[in-house]
């Protein structure tokens, strides 16, 4: 009788091990066959929220290596191996550098909807190389004075000269890179072309920077602007944006972003596909995906930093889903939007410096910072 008992028990335990694994076998097979995708990145462009639609699609897992600015992106991509990122997420000024080390593929451009983006976003410059581009615009915003509605108003910040007044005395914070601090500044100057200044330029430029030194609190990464803005211990930071303001604006603080009378940037990151990439296919794949409509509004809803983007597809989608972001990021349809602030002449790229070195620059950072 125990004999029996014990046999039909074993005989049990092992059906049931056989049925289980027959009904894992798929889901065990799908994980043998997933395939890795490198992506060197911003923060946040891998959460799951994001690329969780896509991965499930291919069966691919994105492998994501961030970093914080395109100096740092340079420099990693340098003393890497070719091959070893499959997909690149730059500032767009950042691509000329990357085209002329040879680290980015060229892209076939009927594989990208550039029909579906608006025009101020077609041939984009420093991405497209004789004809062939080498980056796709992904997203964009505008930088201009960040403030703390509590310490500066949106009239006071029509100006960067507001920053000077003597209510701000230690109240003036930065963004620890030099490319948007200078070129804000710039603008303040007068210069049409921020970036393309003479040495007479340059040497007054680097005038009106360190007059601002006796203002400056400190200098932040990013998640030290979010708390300098957020509790008030910064009245403004020049040269950032929505990318900021937005997070924060989320969470209910009273921040916000102006563009000011004398001009403001813009920001861009693209997506290139690395050099000697051996999932060029999978890397083609990801774009494709960003740049659907269903893409488009994952990353201008980034939980990081929020973005505007450049489709005609994407606008009508978030309008359509999240009319109230739409509006908040100045996306709307119907009526003035961001688009209008471009074609005013009102925004300036942001780029690299053409008369001086980046080195240049940076020294010129580094001296205002110890002053």
């Amino acid at each position: 009788m125990t004999h029996n008992i014990i046999t039909t028990r074993r005989r049990l335990i092992k059906g049931g091990l056989a049925a289980a694994a027959v009904i894992a076998t798929p889901a065990v097979l799908r994980a043998q066959g997933r395939r890795d995708l490198s992506m060197l990145t911003w923060a946040g462009h891998a959460d799951p929220d994001v690329i969780g639609a896509f991965e499930q699609t291919h069966n691919v897992r994105i492998r994501a290596k961030e970093y914080v600015g395109g100096d740092q992106m340079l420099a990693q991509m340098a003393q890497s191996p070719a091959g070893t990122y499959d997909v690149i997420l730059s500032d767009a000024e950042y691509v000329v550098q990357l085209q002329q080390a040879g680290f980015i593929e060229p892209l076939t451009p009927e594989d990208y909807p550039f029909d579906d983006f608006f025009p101020e976003f077609q041939n984009f410059r420093g991405h497209w190389f004789d004809g062939q581009p080498y980056a796709v615009f992904l997203r964009f915003g505008f930088l201009g004075l960040s403030h703390n509605r509590t310490a500066m108003s949106e009239a006071q910040a029509r100006s960067y000269r507001t920053m000077w007044d003597p209510q701000h005395v230690g109240r003036i914070g930065h963004f620890d890179w030099h490319l948007p601090n200078l070129g804000a500044l710039s603008l303040l100057n007068g210069n049409a072309s921020p970036f393309d200044l003479d040495e007479a330029h340059w040497t007054e430029l680097t005038e009106t920077m360190m007059s601002l030194r006796p203002q400056v609190r400190g200098f932040y990464d990013y998640g030290g602007m979010l708390s300098a803005l957020r509790s008030g211990e910064v009245s403004a930071i020049p040269g950032i944006g929505d990318w900021i303001t937005g997070v924060l604006a989320r969470d209910g603080a009273d921040v916000t972003t102006t563009i000011p009378e004398e001009g403001g940037l813009q920001w861009t990151e693209s997506l290139s596909i690395g050099a000697q990439s051996k999932n060029q296919d999978l890397a083609r794949q990801f774009i494709q995906y960003m740049l659907s409509p269903q893409g488009q509004v994952k990353t201008a809803t980034l939980k990081a930093y929020p973005a505007m983007i450049p489709t005609r597809a994407g606008w009508a989608r978030l309008n359509d889903e999240l009319p109230g972001e739409a509006q908040r990021q100045n996306m709307v349809l119907n009526g003035p939007n961001a688009l209008d602030e471009i074609r005013a002449g009102r925004i300036r790229l942001r780029e690299l410096p053409l008369q001086q070195s980046l080195e240049t620059w940076n020294d010129a950072w580094t001296r205002y910072k110890n002053a």
